[in-house]
C-alpha cells in the first residue's frame, strides 16, 4: 500500500512537471514565432518616397495625407456616406483626424503631411516608412476653393525593390457632405477665405466631383478642371 502510494506521488509529480515544462516549451515557442515575425518585418522595412504631382491648372492641394497601410484599407469607398474623418477633409483641408484613425485601428505604420499647399504644377515629395505589413501607401488632400472636392488613393501597392517605382493618377472626388454651391463663404483657404467643416449634408454618398459651373462667386474658366488632377509617383529608396 504504501509502495503504491509512494509510485502514484511520483507519477503526480512527473505529470505535474511534464505539464510545467510543456507550458514553458509553449511560451518559448510562441515568443520565438513573435520574434521570427518581428525579425521578418525588420528584415523587409524600408521607406518609399511619395511625390504628388498638382495635375490642375487653378485649384491648390491643401497639406497631403501620406501614409503607408495595410492592403485592403481604405480613405474613401465611391457610392458610401464619407467617414467623418473624409468629411474633415474634404471641408476643411484638416487630414490630422485622417491620420490618427488610421493608425489607431491599426491600418497604417506611418502618416506623413507635406504641412504645406500645393499649388498648380508643383510636386512634393514625402517618406513613408513600410514593411511586409504595411507596403500599400494611401493619399489624401483637399482641393481649395471648393466646397467639400479632394483627392484620395486607397492602399496601392508599393514596389518591392528599391530604385523602382508605381505611378498611379487620382481623379477629383465629391465626399458628399456639403452642397456644391460655389459660394467663397463656404470655402476655406487663401482665396475665399470662408468656412471650413460644418455638419450640413449634401448629396450623401461620394461621387466623382463635377467640376465648377460658375453658379456662385468662382470663375470656371479660372478654376475648373479635368481629371486627372494629380499624379502619384511611389518609389521604394530603402
Amino acid at each position: 500500500m504504501f509502495v503504491n502510494l509512494v509510485f502514484g506521488i511520483t507519477q503526480y509529480e512527473r505529470s505535474m512537471k511534464m505539464n510545467k515544462f510543456n507550458k514553458l516549451a509553449s511560451a518559448g515557442i510562441l515568443m520565438a514565432m513573435s520574434a521570427n515575425v518581428v525579425m521578418a518585418d525588420d528584415e523587409h522595412a524600408g521607406m518609399y518616397a511619395v511625390t504628388i504631382t498638382n495635375l490642375t491648372k487653378g485649384q491648390t492641394f491643401t497639406p497631403i495625407l501620406a501614409a503607408s497601410t495595410k492592403k485592403g484599407s481604405t480613405v474613401y469607398t465611391l457610392g458610401s456616406p464619407a467617414s467623418d474623418e473624409l468629411e474633415i477633409i474634404a471641408e476643411s483641408g484638416n487630414s490630422q483626424p485622417l491620420a490618427n484613425k488610421l493608425s489607431s485601428e491599426g491600418n497604417a505604420l506611418d502618416t506623413v503631411s507635406s504641412g504645406a499647399l500645393l499649388g498648380p504644377g508643383q510636386s512634393v515629395t514625402l517618406n513613408v516608412k513600410m514593411n511586409r505589413q504595411f507596403r500599400h501607401v494611401s493619399i489624401a488632400s483637399m482641393l481649395i476653393p471648393t466646397n467639400d472636392a479632394f483627392i484620395a488613393t486607397n492602399s496601392i501597392r508599393g514596389p518591392k525593390k528599391k530604385g523602382h517605382s508605381v505611378t498611379v493618377y487620382s481623379a477629383v472626388y465629391d465626399s458628399g457632405t456639403e452642397v456644391n454651391d460655389e459660394l467663397c463663404v463656404n470655402m476655406p483657404g487663401p482665396f475665399c477665405g470662408g468656412e471650413g467643416f460644418n455638419e450640413a449634408d449634401g448629396e450623401g454618398f461620394v461621387h466623382i466631383n463635377i467640376g465648377m459651373h460658375d453658379i456662385g462667386d468662382l470663375a470656371s474658366s479660372q478654376f475648373d478642371w479635368r481629371n486627372p488632377a494629380a499624379k502619384i509617383v511611389i518609389k521604394r529608396i530603402k
